[in-house]
């Protein structure tokens, strides 16, 4: 009853503000039409007409009425620059103030109980920097006055805090209306709107913004920077810390360009992706591949003795051995001698930031170097996430990470095998030795799998897995590895009971997680909030100190690590003169099951959660005739269009070549290029791609302008008749 009370109240003086007419004195005419009038009485009441200006300028701004701009132009035509400034300045705040406080006792309870988990970050945030935040708002013009007033009363900022900032920050803009007024107050006409005093106030007020973002930059640097001492020159142009791709592709920008860059990786140059993950996993996938089409040798009319080929014969230890050769074949592309030669320097050890500028490199020959460098690249990649499960580390387990050397030494493939995790990488181990002979049983927690992917497309992995020989137990929670007479068992619980299972070789494989120790980020204070945290151009706190890859996020995937390198490598060679945002509109993902799950932009489930209109176009592949004849037609194509339009807004394919088709919407997902632009395109026939066109040909089927295909059907009708 007391908050209905307080908007009764506040709507009932905004009804009687504008009864008494004091709208009028809001608008740029009203306010020139009493100026005489206002003039006089300023002549002869100063301070009776000072404070009544001061309260309907708090009362104005409390209310949150739009007009506080033509006041602020009033107070310089009616009281001059200083005095103009000094009743704004406080009037402004006052009012402010009290708009923060009714929109607090209002709405801060609610909208916190209600949006809390969004708001989170946002709290977090005004918490550590609130007085930063407000006061880099009210530097700039562009934010309206009265939203940032409104909704910073929904943060837990403090009220004097809000006040005082808001003063400061407000002033500078003020004092810039204020002048403005004082040369609007002597307009006779259009051609005084020239004199150079009033134009010089407009060109503040255009270049004031960038004025302000620059101060609130330099402002932010020196706080951060205050206890470090910054040296007079620098031994390179940018340090790397991680040869992923991330790394890779930042030093080769920053040699490209003939900058001095020194790269430091401690174990295998390539990262994750070509030791231990993209390049092993899409070697042993392609071997199961070829090793399932052989089984299935009759479906394409292939018999021995009219026999189908139930049994391949197969050395694992050959198939493990291509794998690693497969690794050496494409190692030479992101070797030392590659990038030495590119004219990157080198180093093998572990870095450690010591300060902003200087990097200590523990070398691995047992040697210490120091290097001072005008920006830092973090580029340390992930590693598998380890699950808090009794007795695994006691009694052993595999990663991606350790998997591929330890299981070279296998001279049989291990009969049963155990894959923790319904993700990505998960599902493509699993189906892999499935189908290289072991007894594979997957182990997830929730519900299904794949969960980022829509609920069909769930449904396609769990049944391609299936018949690939993996028994799949979603609703099951690992609880402990223990030995019983010999045998490895991991006990799951399911629906409250316990059940066991034997296994011969157990993989973690429940996601991955940046690395974060060992490299001086708690020392000197970068923040980390899983990875590191960045802005928009991949700064951390320190501006000079950058982060891409899977150490940053938000993705973890190879090309993205790639795309986030060349905004951290050119940002960090050309700030402050020029910066890039990081551009994630457009970021493809596949997973390498049979059949392929490829996606880019928004699918279904998340469209839902974000209250996103679409439309949804679909073809299925038993349509296509090259997947017919391939053999290959399960999946489809899916896409989500803006509604009424052939604005892309993402695109789900599953099937043969999956990752493949992905290109072609992700080209017109960058460059905005609509469903029209796909039909118009002559895809080559028989080929896969053909179903990109044919889903765009669903589309005009079903967006046909029906009404003119009526007058079409009567005007061919008539010249029959």
């Amino acid at each position: 009853m007391k908050k209905l009370f307080i908007i009764a109240a506040v709507l009932s003086i905004a009804a009687i503000f504008y009864l008494l007419g004091f709208d009028q004195y809001l608008s740029l005419q009203g306010l020139k039409d009493s100026q005489q009038q206002i003039n006089q009485f300023n002549q002869q009441q100063p301070i009776l007409v000072a404070l009544t200006f001061l309260g309907l300028y708090v009362l104005v701004t409390a209310l949150s009425i739009p007009g506080a701009v033509i006041l602020t132009l009033g107070a310089g035509a009616f009281f001059g620059v200083l005095w103009g400034t000094i009743i704004v300045s406080f009037a402004s705040s006052i009012g402010a103030t009290i708009a923060f406080l009714v929109a607090r006792y209002l709405f801060k309870e609610s909208a916190q109980q209600r949006f809390g988990d969004k708001l989170e970050a946002i709290n977090q945030g005004i918490e550590k920097e609130g007085a930063f935040y407000l006061f880099s708002l009210r530097l700039v013009p562009l934010f309206p006055f009265f939203m940032i007033n409104l909704i910073m009363g929904l943060t837990p900022i403090r009220t004097f805090t809000f006040y005082w900032v808001s003063q400061l920050g407000m002033l500078a803009g003020t004092i810039v209306f204020v002048n403005a007024g004082t040369q609007l107050a002597q307009l006779d006409g259009l051609g005084g709107i020239l004199s150079p005093a009033l134009l010089l106030s407009f060109v503040l007020l255009g270049v004031f913004p960038i004025i302000a973002k620059k101060m609130t930059e330099q402002i932010q640097a020196r706080k951060v920077y205050a206890k470090w001492q910054k040296p007079k020159k620098f031994d390179r142009n940018i340090v790397v810390i991680g040869g992923g791709a991330a790394g890779l592709v930042s030093s080769y920008i920053g040699a490209a360009v003939k900058a001095k860059v020194s790269l430091v990786e401690a174990h295998k140059m390539g990262g994750d992706c070509l030791n231990y993950g993209c390049v092993p996993s899409k070697a042993i996938i392609k071997s199961a591949k070829v090793a399932e089409q052989l089984r299935n040798a009759s479906h394409y009319g292939l018999n021995i003795d009219q026999q189908p080929l139930q049994n391949i014969p197969f050395s694992f230890k050959a198939v493990m051995q291509r794998v690693h050769d497969t690794i050496a074949q494409i190692e030479p592309h992101d070797s030392i001698e590659r990038y030495s030669k590119l004219g990157v320097d080198v180093i093998q050890g572990y870095a450690k930031i010591i300060d902003p500028w200087t990097v200590e490199i523990k070398l691995n020959t047992g040697e210490v170097q120091r290097l001072t460098t005008r920006s830092i690249i973090i580029a340390a990649g992930g590693k598998p996430r380890i699950p808090d499960i009794e007795g695994l580390e006691e009694i052993g387990y595999l990663t991606s990470d350790t998997m591929w050397e330890a299981l070279a030494q296998y001279e049989k493939i291990p009969q049963k095998m155990i894959f923790l995790g319904g993700g990505p990488i998960g599902c493509e181990l699993a189906q892999s030795f499935s189908r290289l002979g072991a007894n594979v049983t997957q182990v997830e927690k929730h519900s299904r799998l794949m969960r980022q992917e829509d609920l069909e497309v769930s449904q396609i992995a769990r049944e391609s897995l299936t018949a690939s020989g993996v028994e799949v137990l979603t609703e099951h929670s690992a609880k402990r590895c223990e030995i019983r007479d010999g045998t490895k068992y991991l006990v799951v619980e399911h629906h409250g009971a316990e059940i066991a299972l034997a296994y011969d070789v157990l993989i973690c494989a429940v996601g991955r997680e940046a690395r974060l120790t060992g490299y001086g980020l708690e020392e000197l204070g970068v923040d980390t909030a899983g990875t590191v945290v960045t802005n928009q151009y991949l700064q951390t706190i320190f501006p000079n100190i950058y982060a891409a890859g899977d150490v940053a996020g938000p993705f973890q995937f190879t090309h993205s690590a790639s795309h986030q390198a060349w905004y951290a490598a050119v940002n960090a060679l050309f700030s402050p003169f020029k910066k890039f945002k990081a551009d994630y509109r457009v970021i493809p993902r596949s997973t390498f099951l049979d059949p392929e799950i490829a996606r880019v932009g928004l699918n279904e489930q998340e469209a839902k959660s974000q209250n996103i209109n679409y439309h949804v176009t679909k073809f299925d592949m038993s349509e296509l005739d090259r997947a017919i004849v391939d053999g290959a037609t399960k999946g489809f194509v899916k896409v989500l269009t803006v509604p009424g339009k052939d604005k892309i807004l993402g695109v789900t394919i599953v099937g043969e070549q999956a990752s493949e088709l992905l290109a072609e919407y992700v080209l017109a997902m960058k460059y905005n290029l609509g469903l029209n632009k796909i039909l118009g395109t002559i895809h080559t026939y028989p080929t896969m791609s053909e179903a990109n066109k044919y889903a765009a040909g669903e589309w005009k089927r079903a967006h046909a302008p029906q009404q003119v295909l009526k007058w079409l059907e009567k005007f061919h009708d008539y010249r029959r008749s």
